[in-house]
Order: structure tokens, then C-alpha cells, then sequence
């Protein structure tokens, strides 16, 4: 396996570079600092993603025949680590990360012209309709139902968890439209909008105080024939592609490694409550370093699927590895920054967003307001996405399978 860059990559990462220097504005880069959850606000990752859009550096996951750039994994990793390290703001990742490549696959003519440039031009902004109530890591069992009627579809079930369906137009959905037979095999994969009377969006607020997900509820709501992806009956196998692209397509560890480089900075000037500071701390300086460690091991295994994927070898339970590693160290991350903010990270503000003028006023600081929030936030990430047990469950699989 080759760590080092070419000549034509480094090329490319100055490109970059110098891209995120000229259009990465200050404003983007304290708003998505100061945002806790694993989404930006919709203001900020909309206008973010407008600015890639213009470049043509939005919709990089697509085929070069539905508009994408034709990035090698190598160019793909690189983007994706300087604009980490730059503190560019999340993206509203369900429609161009999700749903795009979805329809790029299994779409019809008139899907992909009536969707994919609606989806790059932020008109339309997408939740994804999966998890209910009783059908989260065992999502066969959902029971939303969809029964055809003449050229349209109605719909009656809810949803839940579901990620900023408050500011959502549309939603991809997993509904049931045949219960006789296997339980995967009734399942088909609906696109919806969402302004229709049939449709409710309940809010579900955090521990961390954030507004993030929600409750979707249909009643007799209705979507036309031509919203169904593939035909009935292939919305699981839609689904383990989508969620095959979720797992994949994100590179964790350089994120992982400036943030671990933050909080070791921020540790050099706290107090460790001995009259000494916690950078100083030989028990907690081992703590980073080790988390470091984790975080570079992860690098070279990410490194290692974009090659193999890029080589048509993936092994896919190197892709669950690294989820469920990451997961635990997204975790230990915002544990170790809490610290460092000792009592004065007990503050937790629930008002959003926390960075503009209107944002509320740090009681201590900047980094002691977003500690809590940030921890309290990240206890998802070892549940989204397939839980650690799900994880453990399909390497196990994989390898007992060979």
C-alpha cells in the first residue's frame, strides 16, 4: 500500500488548499466550531454547499455521467481531510451522499432529471425515513406501511429518529408493501415531500439540548408511482447500498487528529485542581497519546479501504472496523475535552444556534460552553449508523463466512 502522495495529489491538495483559503470564509469556520451535533445548522452547511456547488466539488460521490468530478479514492481522502482540518462546516449529507448515489444506481430517466439537480442546488433538502419505533437495528421489522392505489401510493406508519425532518422538504423512505412473504422482501424505498397534510414532524430534543431529530408520522400521505426506487420489493437491497455509502464514504481520522491536537492545547493552560495544569498531567498526557495513536492507526486503516475499494477488493468488514472504532473514539475525544473544562464545562446551553450575534453569551468560554453539548451529543455515535453491536455482528459474519 502507497502512503505517499504523487506529484499530480499534491497538485490536487494545494488546489484545495488554496480553494478553502478563498472561499472558506472566517464566519463558516466559527459556526461550524461552535456546533456540537454532527450536523451543521442548515444555514451554514446551505451555504457551504452552495459554494461547492459553484466549484462542482458538492456532489464528488456521483459518477462522472450524473456530474461528478471523477476523483480517484486518493483525491477523495485528500478533500475530505483538508476540509477537516480547515473547520469546514458539515453537510446536509442525506441528499447528495445518500439519496444521490442511490438514484445515480437504481433511479429512472425522469428521478434523476427531476431529483439530482434539485438536490445540488439546495432546493430540495432530504431526511431519510428508516428507524421507527420497535425497527431500529432490526429495521426488517418495520411496519410503515405503503398500499398502491391506482398511480399513487398511501402511506401510514411513522418514523423516527429522523434527522432534521424539520427542516427537511422531502424524505426517502422504507415502507412495507407486501407482509405475506420473508420480511426483506416486502420492503420497498419511496420518495416523498413532505409538504402534504398527511405528513407530521414531531420534535425529539436531546440530552444536549439540541433539536437534531424527530418523530415523522403518516397518515394516508400519498407519493406518485413514478417515487418508487426500483421496482417493489428491492428496498432492502436499496438500503444496504445506501448504507454501504454511509459507512464508506467518510474519513474520519483527520478530524479525529485535530481535535486531539485542540484538546491537548486547551489541556496546556487548564488546571488540573492540584495546583498544577492538566497538561502536565502525566496520567492524562497518556490518555491523548494513546487516543492520538488510535486516531493515526485509523488513518492508515481508512487509507487502506479507499485503496481496496478503489482496487474492487473491499473487504467489508474492514468498513464496520472502522465504524465501530471510530464511534468509540469520536467519544473518548469529546470525553478527554470535557475535562479540560472541569466545572466549567457543567454549563449546558440549550439555546441554538451558539455562534452569531444572537448567540448566547459563554458563562467561562467558548470551549467550556460546547464541552458538555459536545460529549452529551456524541453518545449517539455508538447507536447511528448501525449500533456497536451491529458492527461487532456483521464482522463476525464475514469472517466466519471465509
Amino acid at each position: 500500500m502507497k502512503f505517499s502522495f504523487s506529484k499530480d495529489e499534491i497538485d490536487f491538495r494545494n488546489e484545495v488548499v488554496t480553494f478553502l483559503e478563498q472561499n472558506l470564509t472566517e464566519r463558516l469556520r466559527a459556526g461550524s466550531r461552535a456546533s456540537p451535533s454532527v450536523f451543521a445548522e442548515p444555514d451554514i452547511a446551505r451555504e457551504w454547499q452552495e459554494i461547492l456547488a459553484q466549484k462542482g466539488w458538492y456532489n464528488y460521490y456521483w459518477p462522472v455521467e450524473n456530474g461528478g468530478q471523477g476523483w480517484s479514492a486518493t483525491q477523495k481522502y485528500i478533500y475530505e481531510k483538508e476540509l477537516a482540518l480547515a473547520d469546514a462546516p458539515s453537510l446536509p449529507v442525506m441528499g447528495v451522499k445518500l439519496l444521490g448515489p442511490i438514484l445515480c444506481h437504481y433511479g429512472t430517466a425522469w428521478q434523476k432529471a427531476e431529483y439530482l439537480p434539485k438536490i445540488l442546488s439546495g432546493e430540495h433538502f432530504w431526511c431519510q425515513g428508516f428507524s421507527e419505533p420497535g425497527a431500529g437495528s432490526d429495521l426488517a421489522s418495520l411496519k410503515t406501511r405503503a398500499r398502491r392505489e391506482g398511480d399513487k401510493y398511501v402511506i401510514n406508519g411513522s418514523k423516527i429518529w429522523t434527522t432534521q425532518a424539520h427542516h427537511a422538504t422531502h424524505i426517502f423512505c422504507l415502507v412495507r408493501t407486501d407482509a405475506s412473504g420473508p420480511r426483506q422482501e416486502g420492503i420497498s424505498f419511496l420518495l416523498l415531500d413532505m409538504d402534504q397534510p398527511g405528513i407530521e414532524v414531531r420534535p425529539i430534543h436531546s440530552l444536549a439540548g439540541d433539536h437534531e431529530v424527530n418523530q415523522v408520522f403518516f397518515d394516508d400521505a400519498v407519493t406518485s408511482v413514478d417515487n418508487l426506487v426500483g421496482v417493489e420489493g428491492q428496498g432492502w437491497e436499496v438500503a444496504k447500498f445506501l448504507l454501504s455509502n454511509e459507512r464508506m464514504g467518510t474519513s474520519r481520522a483527520p478530524k479525529y487528529l485535530a481535535d486531539i491536537a485542540r484538546v491537548r492545547r486547551l489541556a496546556g493552560g487548564a488546571p488540573n485542581g492540584r495546583e498544577g495544569l492538566l497538561g502536565a498531567d502525566a496520567f492524562f498526557a497518556r490518555e491523548l497519546d494513546e487516543l492520538e495513536l488510535d486516531a493515526k492507526a485509523l488513518e492508515v486503516l481508512e487509507l487502506r479501504i479507499l485503496s481496496d475499494n478503489a482496487n474492487g477488493c473491499l473487504k467489508r468488514e474492514l468498513v464496520s472496523v472502522s465504524k465501530l472504532l471510530g464511534s468509540n473514539m469520536r467519544q473518548k475525544i469529546d470525553k478527554a475535552a470535557l475535562k479540560v473544562s472541569a466545572n466549567a464545562g457543567v454549563q449546558l446551553e440549550a439555546q441554538r444556534p451558539l455562534y452569531g450575534n444572537s448567540a448566547p453569551a459563554p458563562i467561562f468560554n467558548k470551549e467550556a460552553q460546547l464541552a458538555a453539548p459536545t460529549y452529551l451529543n456524541s453518545r449517539a455515535w455508538t447507536i447511528f449508523g448501525g449500533t456497536n453491536e451491529i458492527q461487532k455482528t456483521l464482522i463476525a459474519r464475514e469472517l466466519l463466512s471465509k
